[in-house]
């Protein structure tokens, strides 16, 4: 028979081991970065875009963890995103350049892609990386396609819109991804698995 030594001993060795296997499962949390895959097309205005400013689109990088941001930089990210939805005046590109799909660099007034471009220029002039911050195309609830800055973080991807001076993790917005940048070269474009159970390709 078990005295009460031994039994004392035996319920803690199975408290820690049971203890030590629930701890192996991680909980269960939103999918905080976006799962890419296959290279896919480039969007015929970023394609047009890197004609201009082929420098802007060969630029390579080595496979590294998305940077951990600090209080400042978090900082930098919202002040960069209201400051560019503020300034900028939305308007088609053919009101802005006289024809479609036209990818540039917004002096006063753009479309949902010349905001992320200058949101991408301004925060890498602040020191962030390009392989982190990523054109994105997805779909709006509506069906219309639209263009969103990705920031890429240790705590998860990160959606600037000019829609919204909020930043959202990408799994709080309303929006299906279909792809985005390469985090590995700038001129490449993949793409994305929406973790909220749906898969996507390449838009048409």
């Amino acid at each position: 028979m078990m005295n009460a030594l031994n039994a004392r001993h035996v319920a803690v060795v199975l408290a820690v081991v049971l203890g030590s296997a629930s701890a192996a499962v991680p909980a269960s949390r939103p999918l905080a970065n976006m799962v890419t895959g296959n290279v896919t097309s480039q969007p015929i205005g970023h394609y047009e875009f890197c004609q201009r400013h082929p420098d802007e689109c060969n630029i390579r990088f080595t496979s590294t963890p998305p940077a951990k941001v600090t209080a400042y930089g978090w900082q930098m990210i919202h002040e960069v995103n209201e400051s560019v939805n503020h300034r900028i005046t939305a308007k088609t590109d053919m009101e802005v350049y006289g024809k479609e799909e036209y990818w540039e660099y917004p002096v006063d007034a753009g479309d949902c892609e010349d905001y992320v471009l200058e949101k991408r220029k301004e925060l890498s002039e602040k020191g962030f990386s390009l392989a982190d911050l990523l054109i994105t195309v997805v779909r709006k609830p509506d069906g219309e396609g639209h263009a969103v800055l990705t920031v890429r973080t240790s705590e998860g991807d990160f959606i600037l819109d000019n829609l919204t001076d909020d930043v959202n993790l990408w799994t709080a917005t309303p929006y299906t991804y279909l792809k985005r940048q390469a985090t590995f070269n700038t001129g490449r474009w993949v793409t994305i698995e929406d973790g909220r159970d749906i898969l996507v390709g390449a838009l048409r």
